[in-house]
């Protein structure tokens, strides 16, 4: 089957940077053409940023692909790089951590303050017996002491896994095991639109015996005081965060490690078998994530406040929480709770009140906030925004539009970042202060990616073409292996494009007459229908192109005529359903998308429904909605952020 993926939308709006910010800007055009010039030399360069305790000699030894080495022979402490460098700088009153809990109590944790924290949690850690290479998982809401854990786990050159706070806990065990935990960091529970969401009792069902004995790794569960649930409680085993560190000494050392040396293991559910546990290491993950946020977020250090709203359990919260800003010595808001909690105009009074400069947010929440309106933002004063990014999947151009308008004051740059686990930081997108935008487009590869789009044959597709995106060259956070099976690392992303070194993303994408890319999805979410190959992202962006739809997913589902035929599920925006009929709307949708992108595209069918299902981190599971699209029992649906969603919408569907 061709590897041709149809692109049926134009997109001809145009945004240049304003002469004002271009001027004061991070990143200049220069970086394209010193990348292009030199890769090594340039990655050296971003690299020699941080502070080496040992400079590396050696920028890149790719002798044994795909497994590449990054200044294997320089070393460094990553926490050291985050903390205590900047308090050394005399930056030790700058703040860190805006910090807002979902009820509203609040802290301003400063750099010195936080190095303090690290360093103690840093002495428990080694009295629980944690050394260089030992793995510890980290279960935790979104409070200060889960950057506090992470950074201790790297200080002491240790692996940490962090856990998404709503894994349940067969998800957690599993996790657990693979790693070989040697201790776990948890709290009670987290706050989550107004109600506690318990965490501890969720580790001990997980290490309690499960059907094969009880788990045989773990030896110690650190445990902070949030919610002051009631917990079950293992003498010998648990202990109190709030007891250990402040009985804690707040002298440690920062030792140097091999740039090579582990940094984490950051799990990624496969939809089948167990879940990939994506190996990321130091000194080339530390240097490509603070580059990125340095020049796609246009850091400026003393005076910004950047706020990525992404939980720690993913690789946003890794890359742009964690490592990136404290890399990059920033101030950046940390918010413990959901966007609509306790009131939907929640994230904008936190912009406000904390004088956001920077928001980096998904593509799924501004499309909520579309759904209910720009009333809501209008509420509250958003002026100290300069600078709006989205990650987590492909922008349609109609968010990005409302995103630039309502939130960005028709002013703001908007920088759409592709990326992804495996990728450990951004790879493609505009750079702020540089490029022309365009709604919907992430753009070009950041300077010193080299990426390309293909067809089956590994062949350059060329512009005005669509097909398979791949990394062409090694890049300095892309991840060393999956934890324990380099094989299956080998076969997921290397094999299908062996003979040429390329590693495939999974994504489909096109690129436009100018060169630039587009997005297309998962490839395993294109449709081939009557022999054409159509993405899922261009008929969603045509129906949410209609006003009357706020969401919409798209899936292929088998159909005896035309191989597969496209069925969408859609969120109508209340004002609509008030005034008409589903089945009139849906019938109206039909034939939109036939108008906007052609008949082939024209949904066989159009369900209207109440919600879609969304894991936490914001992204479509299109394949239980594929399930139900062709009747077949949903499947596994343990990381969606609501698993009751499933069950109405197959009840619409009947």
């Amino acid at each position: 089957m061709s590897s041709q993926i149809d692109h049926l939308l134009t997109e001809n709006r145009r945004f240049a940077p304003s002469p004002e910010f271009a001027a004061d800007a991070v990143a200049t055009a220069e970086l394209y053409a010193q990348a292009d010039a030199d890769r090594e030399a340039f990655w050296a360069e971003q690299a020699r940023a941080l502070h080496w305790h040992t400079p590396f000699t050696q920028v890149l030894d790719w002798s044994n692909p795909p497994f590449a080495q990054w200044f294997a022979d320089g070393e460094l402490n990553v926490a050291y790089n985050c903390l205590d460098r900047h308090v050394e700088a005399g930056n030790g009153d700058r703040i860190a951590l805006l910090w807002e809990g979902e009820p509203g109590d609040s802290r301003r944790v400063t750099y010195a303050e936080l190095t303090d924290e690290v360093k103690r949690v840093a002495n428990v850690l080694t009295g629980l017996g944690v050394e260089a290479g030992d793995r510890v998982a980290i279960y935790l809401p979104m409070i200060p002491e889960a950057i506090a854990a992470m950074l201790a786990v790297a200080r002491l050159g240790a692996i940490h896994s962090v856990i998404f706070g709503g894994f349940s806990a067969d998800s957690l065990r599993t996790r657990i095991d693979d790693a070989g935990a040697k201790v776990v960091i948890t709290s009670d529970g987290g706050y989550r639109k107004g109600r506690v969401s318990p965490l501890k009792p969720a580790v001990d069902q997980a290490l309690a015996d499960r059907g094969n004995g009880p788990q045989a790794t773990v030896e110690h569960v650190l445990v902070v005081r949030r919610t002051e649930n009631e917990v079950g409680w293992t003498e010998g085993r648990d202990l109190w965060w709030h007891d250990a560190v402040a009985e804690a000494s707040a002298d440690h050392t920062a030792q140097p490690f091999p740039a090579e040396n582990p940094l984490f293991i950051l799990y990624t559910s496969g939809t089948t078998g167990k879940p990939k546990g994506i190996l990321h290491t130091s000194g080339g993950y530390l240097a490509q994530a603070a580059f990125t946020n340095r020049v796609v977020h246009d850091i400026h250090s003393e005076t910004d406040v950047f706020w990525c709203t992404a939980d720690i359990g993913w690789i946003t919260g890794h890359s742009y929480v964690t490592y990136g800003p404290l890399a990059n010595g920033a101030t950046q808001v940390l918010y413990e709770g959901t966007p609509d909690a306790p009131h939907p105009g929640r994230w904008w009074e936190l912009v406000e009140k904390y004088g956001v400069t920077i928001l980096y947010t998904a593509p799924t929440a501004i499309r909520s906030f579309m759904k209910l309106g720009r009333e809501i933002p209008n509420r509250f004063d958003l002026s100290s925004l300069r600078l709006l990014g989205s990650v987590g999947e492909p922008i349609n151009p109609e968010a990005w539009m409302w995103y630039r308008h309502v939130i960005g004051a028709d002013a703001t740059p908007i920088v759409d970042t592709w990326w992804q686990t495996e990728t450990g930081s951004i790879m493609v997108s505009a750079l702020p202060g540089v490029t022309e935008t365009k709604p919907g487009s992430a753009q070009v590869p950041i300077p010193g990616i080299s990426i390309d789009v293909v067809d089956g044959a590994g062949e350059h597709v060329g512009n005005g073409n669509g097909g398979l995106l791949v990394i062409t060259k090694p890049w300095p956070s892309m991840l060393r292996g999956i934890w324990g099976d380099p094989d299956r690392f080998v076969e997921t992303y290397w094999e299908k494009f062996q003979d040429k070194g390329y590693y495939f993303a999974g994504d489909g994408a096109r690129l436009d007459d100018d060169g630039d890319i587009w997005f297309l999805g998962r490839v395993d979410d294109v449709m081939n229908v009557s022999g054409h190959r159509l993405s899922t992202t261009e008929i969603e962006s045509a129906l949410v192109g209609n006003e009357a739809v706020a969401e919409a997913a798209v899936v292929g589902a088998s159909d005896e005529t035309t191989g597969q035929a496209v069925v969408a599920f859609v969120i109508v925006k209340q004002s609509y359903l008030n005034e008409h009929s589903p089945e009139g709307l849906a019938d109206g949708l039909r034939k939109w998308v036939g108008e906007q992108i052609g008949p082939i595209a024209r949904p066989r069918d159009v369900y209207i429904v109440g919600e879609l299902p969304k894991t936490r981190s914001g992204k479509i599971m299109r394949r239980l909605l594929r399930d139900v699209a062709e009747g077949r029992e949903v499947g596994d649906t343990t990381t969606l952020a609501d698993t009751a969603v499933m069950s109405v919408i197959s009840a619409q569907v009947k």
